[in-house]
């Protein structure tokens, strides 16, 4: 088993990110699984209106040198951290550099579309494209020239094929285990699961996804348009 590993999987909203929390949370030999530690002291320190947003603060600390310590604590076996890049206020990146830092991305048009029917007021800081953007060119220039990037539709495609190659680059054993799980709301799940989560509480694994025309708004174009130089240099880089 491997020892003191902490990957940090750094996403934005409606990525496929809870679907690969579940899978890498479903391997033996992952012991610790963190989710989404900054969205308490996100939601206290921005005042975003989020849904459930008392219940999210009175979950977590709001503290963020305290969940910077959180996410550096060493575990036995490995640790799987679900990070959304918005939620990061601050560009003292100095506490990611002894993780794993990996990225996950998908389309501008389909996280937008998806971001906007569980909350209408969306803006482009909140899709979080410029602070993975941030995060990545600091992973790049100062802890790892290659940092792991997985598009999502290319994981939902070939999920064997994408997490073996993850998990080879990482350096850990792949495991048939990630490829399926158990439906429903996890022990680790965050408190806001019952509103964010819902397609991912009735999956077990990770399906093809279902090709279809996006009408966007232009409100919704406009972000959209602002997200697509940052989704393609990534893309081009990914796995």
């Amino acid at each position: 088993m491997p020892n003191n590993l902490i990957i940090a999987m750094w996403s934005g909203p409606r990525n496929l990110s809870t679907a690969l929390m579940r899978s890498f949370a479903n391997r033996k030999d992952v012991t610790n699984v963190i989710d989404e530690p900054f969205y308490a002291s996100y939601l206290k320190h921005t005042g975003k209106d989020h849904p459930m947003k008392k219940e999210v603060i009175k979950s977590q600390s709001s503290n963020i040198d305290d969940v910077k310590k959180l996410c550096n604590k060493i575990h036995k076996g490995i640790t799987y951290q679900k990070h959304m890049t918005q939620h990061i206020l601050d560009k003292d990146y100095e506490w990611i550099n002894s993780l794993n830092n990996c990225f996950l991305i998908r389309h501008p048009q389909m996280v937008v579309k998806s971001f906007m029917k569980s909350w209408k007021d969306g803006e482009f800081e909140d899709i979080g494209f410029q602070q993975q953007y941030d995060i990545y060119n600091h992973v790049k220039n100062y802890i790892d020239e290659n940092p792991l990037i997985i598009d999502s539709s290319r994981l939902r495609e070939n999920p064997k094929k994408i997490l073996s190659k993850f998990c080879n680059q990482i350096g850990i054993d792949e495991d048939e285990r990630m490829y399926k799980w158990k439906p429903g709301i996890a022990s680790y799940d965050g408190v806001w699961a019952s509103h964010w989560y819902k397609s991912v509480i009735d999956s077990d694994s990770f399906t093809p996804e279902i090709k279809k025309d996006i009408t966007l708004t232009d409100d919704e174009k406009r972000i959209v348009d602002m997200a697509m130089p940052i989704y393609e240099e990534l893309l081009e880089n990914s796995i």
